[in-house]
């Protein structure tokens, strides 16, 4: 039974349902003491009972409100100001409040029934008798216990083999107390913690260093673009950005694009605060829920002096930030690609204006809307243009592939230069952006090819797996022995993927060590973090992946890199695919000559004399953002103007089509300052078995913009069973 009955307090609740607005609830008696901002509760909505966030305080007037049923976790999950922050980034996106505090909390959260394990350990603490137990054992385990003050029985029994009855003995003694405390689950806890090195920054790095210090020592928001060469010690820079603003007592929080890169970092973490008590944080999507709701918690409680994460991490309820860092910036992977269409970066930028944090904005390769706001001044602008230690960028060649038809999937070059790198015990990545070992089967006899019967592509042939898979929908199948068209049976695979690669490197160096990074190797967890301790610890000679390896990785040994399909991404349809192309070749190659020996990049390609890759292999940033800006600028395209991709989805396609008019039609009116283009199919016209229709709206100014979007949710309500409306703010693919 919910009660309307009429209470002196109520509050805001974000409930966990398609709504855009928080809802109001009072709060019976019984729960005043109780409800704080942060709690997760149950609410009745409509005749069901749903999760629901407290986001704030109102006054009921004459209103009459039905009650908050249930508290469901004793302690809040956020603060107040991170509510504010959750409930304006919603606003940008144009997303359900509720839906958007459930995705930026850990997983589990959003059920009325979940309540993630809480792990229980014991806390052993000598007391003031002095006196010594008789038996050995016991007085081994209490010196031990004496000397660290206190001790968890976890660590008791890591220490010593059986130590219950011992422990059960000094307790009947009265030699110690012991308490029930939580266990938090730490994923790295027995990693290893390397000696640090101490550096000597060089100049570039000495006056970043200094700039941010100031800007921290004014403690209010101060926005940065650490534009450094790849190798030129951006990560020196940011550990010593933490280190002030620790000194300060404040926290720090620092992203990174991909879930690989995290043990790295909290490897060089440990070794670099090694000396201090600093207590550190991990949160993303690749840990356990346990896991991360630990972590969740251990942040909210203040406990947490560092958080390091991926995309998500940039919700955590840090109540003192000081600092933001989002690391290899220009990434695709900060922006979610359904659901809440957050960019973290954009909200790094947001949430360090409303904490009052100094933000750091860090790549080889900033993204060019980052670029041209630093040009413009509204961040201020820091250089390394040189690599440490007096390194030299790597040498670039531009494998033509018209000079090198029939050779295998190596070109002649690129295969003597590997040979080469082999022959010198130096390892050697090679990046091929299509996982799998074919893109599709096609049928020799009459040409058709099998397509998911979900999404409007062909399936990817794993040889490996023996299946074909589709990388969108997820279906699969065995690969069938006759084709369904004509029954032929020469059914081969073509083109390349990076199973194909694999194997030919293995068939053409028998005696290469020779391992792949991409989504099939390293869906495991732990799987990326082995394969990165081998490369480091040189048992891997010859890394084949996807664009994960291009990713920030630091690879002493590395001294070739091969670009085996540079082309795939340049002939897309989007006004992002230069730079796209530029971000990724620069920043692969960029892996080759970290250590003392010098690197090379080799980059097969039919398309020698695009000027995106002529500016890659003259690792010319600047030049290539003077060009591509400009031809922004003419077209209004981001960073001149602004963009909101709208997506309408369901399975009866005239349905579909029938709301992406209605919609334009609706829009139009008065859409003077925003041009809208579309209908049209969207580039994968057919995705999941839903019939897919694109609108794109186009503003030189956000203003206009923004108004547009406000009158979506009047049509989102008067959408037809079955049609959904997808808004995606500052699109980063339109696919």
């Amino acid at each position: 039974m919910t009660s309307t009955i009429q209470h002196a307090q109520a509050a805001e609740i974000a409930v966990v349902a398609p709504l855009d607005k928080v809802l109001s609830y009072a709060i019976p008696a019984a729960l005043a003491g109780v409800v704080h901002i942060g709690s997760r509760v149950r609410v009745p909505l409509g005749r069901r009972q749903v999760v629901g966030y407290v986001m704030g305080w109102i006054e009921p007037g004459d209103a009459k409100l039905k009650d908050i049923l249930e508290v469901i976790d004793p302690h809040p999950l956020f603060h107040a100001r991170h509510a504010d922050f959750y409930l304006r980034a919603a606003r940008y996106y144009v997303y359900p409040p509720g839906e958007a505090v459930r995705t930026a909390l850990p997983a589990g959260l959003s059920a009325l029934d979940s309540k993630p394990v809480v792990l229980r350990d014991k806390l052993y603490r000598p007391t003031t008798c002095e006196e010594q137990p008789q038996g050995a054992r016991q007085r081994e385990v209490l010196d031990f216990i004496r000397a660290a003050n206190q001790v968890s029985l976890s660590q008791l029994r890591q220490q010593f083999a059986t130590p219950h009855t011992v422990l059960q003995r000094l307790l009947e003694l009265g030699l110690l107390h012991v308490e029930e405390i939580e266990r938090c689950r730490d994923p790295f806890a027995e990693m290893a913690v390397a000696v640090h090195h101490p550096v000597d920054l060089n100049p570039a790095q000495q006056q970043a260093v200094t700039q941010i210090e100031g800007a921290l020592e004014s403690a209010s928001f101060r926005p940065f673009l650490l534009h450094g060469v790849t190798g030129s010690g951006k990560t020196e820079v940011y550990l010593r950005a933490i280190a002030r603003v620790l000194e300060q007592g404040r926290q720090a929080l620092m992203l990174v694009p991909e879930i690989a890169l995290t043990p790295q970092l909290v490897t060089r973490f440990r070794s670099w605060f090694q000396n201090h008590e600093v207590r550190l944080a991990v949160l993303h999507s690749g840990l356990s829920d346990g896991e991360r709701y630990d972590a969740w918690r251990q942040v909210a409680r203040g406990d947490v002096d560092v958080v390091i994460g991926a995309r998500s991490a940039v919700f955590a309820p840090l109540p003192d930030l000081g600092l933001i860092v989002v690391d290899e910036e220009h990434d695709g992977s900060y922006k979610q690609s359904e659901g809440f269409r957050y960019n973290a970066r954009d909200l790094a930028l947001m949430r360090g204006q409303m904490d009052e944090a100094v933000v750091v904005l860090g790549s080889a390769t900033p993204v060019l809307t980052t670029y041209q706001r630093a040009l413009e001044g509204h961040l201020t602008y820091l250089q390394l243009p040189e690599r440490t230690s007096e390194r030299t960028m790597p040498q670039v060649h531009l494998v033509d592939l018209a000079q090198h038809e029939g050779e295998s999937l190596l070109s002649e070059p690129l295969q003597t230069a590997l040979s080469e790198a082999l022959k010198a015990g130096e390892q050697t990545l090679l990046l091929l952006n299509r996982r799998g070992y074919a893109p599709f089967l096609l049928c020799h006899d009459c040409g058709a090819s099998i397509r998911c019967p979900n999404c409007d592509i062909t399936l990817t042939y794993s040889q490996v797996q023996r299946s074909l898979r589709c990388h969108y929908c997820d279906f699969h199948q065995s690969p069938p022995n006759n084709c369904e068209r004509c029954s032929g049976v020469r059914l081969l695979p073509e083109g390349m993927g990076t199973e194909r690669l694999e194997e030919e490197i293995r068939q053409t160096f028998p005696d290469a060590r020779v391992e792949r990074m991409d989504r099939d190797t390293t869906s495991r967890k732990g799987a990326h973090h082995r394969l990165i301790e081998q490369m480091m610890s040189g048992a891997i000679d010859v890394l084949i992946g996807t664009q994960m390896i291009a990713k920030g990785h630091d690879f002493p040994a590395v001294t070739l890199v091969g670009v085996l399909n540079a082309d795939t991404a340049l002939n897309l349809p989007d006004f992002r695919s230069a730079e796209r192309v530029f971000s990724l070749l620069s920043q692969v190659a960029g892996r080759a000559g970290r250590g003392d020996r010098p690197g090379r990049v080799m980059i097969q390609t039919y398309a020698a004399d695009n000027y995106a890759l002529d500016y890659v292999a003259r690792h010319d940033y600047q030049g290539f953002a003077e060009l591509e800006l400009s031809q922004r600028q003419a077209l209004a395209y981001p960073p001149f103007g602004y963009l909101v991709h709208l997506v309408l989805s369901g399975n009866d396609e005239r349905k579909v089509n029938n709301a992406a008019e209605q919609i334009c039609a609706n829009l139009e009116p008065g859409a003077v300052d925003v041009e809208i283009l579309g209908p049209a199919p969207c580039l994968l016209p057919r995705l999941r078995n839903k019939h897919r229709v694109q609108i794109l709206l186009k503003a030189k100014q956000r203003d206009p913009l923004r108004r547009k979007i406000e009158q979506l949710s009047r049509f989102r309500a008067k959408l037809p069973a079955g049609v959904v409306l997808t808004v995606d703010v500052d699109p980063v693919d339109m696919f």
